[in-house]
């Protein structure tokens, strides 16, 4: 059975908790931050960054409004890094046999140069990143080894307001599936991001845009056509010479 992260983004406070239960656990190195005019710290996703809470302030249906996301890897049903990678090395990209999990490997730096550069520029969410040092490629592992031992991963561990959750696929779907009708009676609009492609559920309440750029895989499936919708398209009126 696939284990699959929902993350209610409605429920996100920008705690940080995930993001840094997720640096201790892997034990991954502080990075310098600077204050460039928001509470977004660091800037981007890094190979010691693998769980970034994003930061983006404006004005969201008439009110001025802060959204928070909390991003990582996706781990893709059908993962385009992998593609990649499988047809150069197949042992650089991996799926763990009990979550399903991708996981990149050590032997990801036995790519060259363009190939890392083509795993990357593959993923849709530009999640993998690059040690500069050693040319090995890094991103969230789903913390398989807390996972193998009957633990959730550090980041959903450490959520106090219930944004982050992760279990069977199955039952994560209907979690999804039954939020959003809670919080779609506030907001209309809000909707899940590539929920039959990915395991890293996200459930948004405004344009996914305006959280952040790559927030949602381009090209994805459109919104099911309404009824009437769905006959003006395929019954169109035949004109007659």
């Amino acid at each position: 059975m696939d284990k699959t992260f929902f993350i209610d983004t409605s429920r996100c406070t920008a705690c940080r908790g995930c993001q840094v239960a997720c640096k201790q656990w892997h034990k991954l190195p502080a990075e310098k931050t600077e204050n460039v005019g928001s509470y977004q710290n660091p800037q981007d996703l890094s190979f010691s960054t693998y769980k970034l809470v994003r930061f983006s302030e404006g004005q969201v249906d008439g009110k001025l409004r802060w959204l928070f996301f909390p991003d990582q890897c996706r781990h893709c049903i059908i993962p385009p890094c992998k593609e990649v990678a499988d047809g150069y090395d197949e042992s650089a990209i991996i799926r763990d046999g009990q979550t399903n999990a991708v996981l990149f490997t050590a032997n990801t730096a036995k790519l060259t140069k363009d190939q890392r550069q083509e795993v990357r520029e593959a993923c849709p969410y530009d999640i993998p990143r690059e040690d500069p040092a050693s040319g090995v490629m890094g991103k969230c592992d789903m913390c398989v080894d807390r996972v193998h031992n009957g633990l959730k991963p550090a980041c959903v561990l450490s959520c106090p307001t219930g944004a982050m959750n992760f279990g069977d696929r199955d039952a994560m779907l209907a979690q999804a599936e039954a939020a959003l009708a809670q919080v779609r009676k506030r907001s209309p609009k809000a909707m899940l991001l590539n929920a039959d492609d990915v395991n890293a559920i996200y459930l948004v309440e405004h344009d996914p845009k305006r959280y952040h750029e790559r927030a949602v895989a381009e090209g994805s499936a459109p919104a099911p056509l309404t009824r009437k919708q769905f006959f003006a398209k395929v019954f169109r009126p035949v004109r007659l010479a």
